[in-house]
């Protein structure tokens, strides 16, 4: 089994380091290192290094020593975002939390009109710092050291944007006509920013779709069962992993 990963603020250099505050005491108190143990530190943006648990001292503070130097995982390629649209109450966290395990790179909450749930004020402030905090968490859980970036929330307009830059973007939307391509067939990039937008338990609007397309957006649809917004992106990341060979 891979090492635990833990979040510091800059990677340590050196021979040894002390993992205090709240990541040094989720070592000491609820993971209960000890001497001996590996563990993995890293700023969640791919930089990390490796250690062995020298000793724990009291509720909070882990003694890391023989510190590898400090590495950095590459960005991968090609780069897969997620533009998610705000699911009700706490499937939001749901969808970035498995999302995060699966792989995903990138997640862009989408206040879509469909949306029953709406971020506004400081609800809306609130909301996205769970999100981030999931996505630390699920990041940490998973063993990653890069974790996924999540965006501050989006219009239809910002996303429109967003998808116009893309080197791939698609819908994925549930209809079967001839408008609709699978995406487990659909020709990818080998390289470069994929980006897909999944919709509200409502589904995407018409204007929403012919906003996306005029931006570039291919509309793919995953199989011949409707997933709930909080997995289908977690299942067209798994899809795309798999497929783009990052998975391999």
């Amino acid at each position: 089994m891979t090492a635990p990963v833990f979040v510091v603020e800059q990677v340590p250099g050196g021979t040894e380091f002390v993992l205090e505050g709240s990541e040094g005491r989720h070592a000491v108190s609820v993971k209960r290192l000890r001497a001996g143990e590996d563990v993995v530190l890293t700023d969640g943006h791919g930089r990390w290094t490796q250690g062995v648990v020298r000793a724990a001292e009291g509720k909070d503070r882990l003694v890391v020593m023989d510190l590898v130097e400090v590495r950095e995982e590459p960005r991968p390629t090609p780069r897969i975002t997620v533009v998610q649209a705000l699911p009700k109450g706490d499937r939001g966290e749901l969808a970035v939390e498995t999302m995060t395990e699966t792989g995903v790179d990138a997640i862009v909450p989408w206040q879509a009109s469909r949306c029953i749930t709406q971020w506004k004020g400081d609800r809306g402030l609130k909301s996205l710092a769970k999100w981030r905090n999931t996505a630390r968490e699920a990041g940490k859980q998973s063993r990653r050291v890069r974790f996924p970036e999540v965006a501050d929330a989006m219009t239809t307009k910002q996303v429109a944007a967003l998808l116009a830059t893309a080197d791939f973007a698609a819908v994925l939307h549930e209809d079967r006509g001839h408008e609709s391509e699978p995406l487990a067939t659909v020709q990818l990039p080998t390289q470069g920013e994929i980006v897909l937008v999944v919709g509200p338990e409502g589904g995407v609007s018409p204007d929403e779709l012919a906003v996306f397309a005029g931006a570039g957006a291919r509309t793919c649809r995953l199989g011949m069962s409707v997933l709930r917004t909080s997995t289908a992106g977690t299942a067209a990341t798994a899809l795309l992993l798999g497929r783009t060979g990052r998975w391999s």
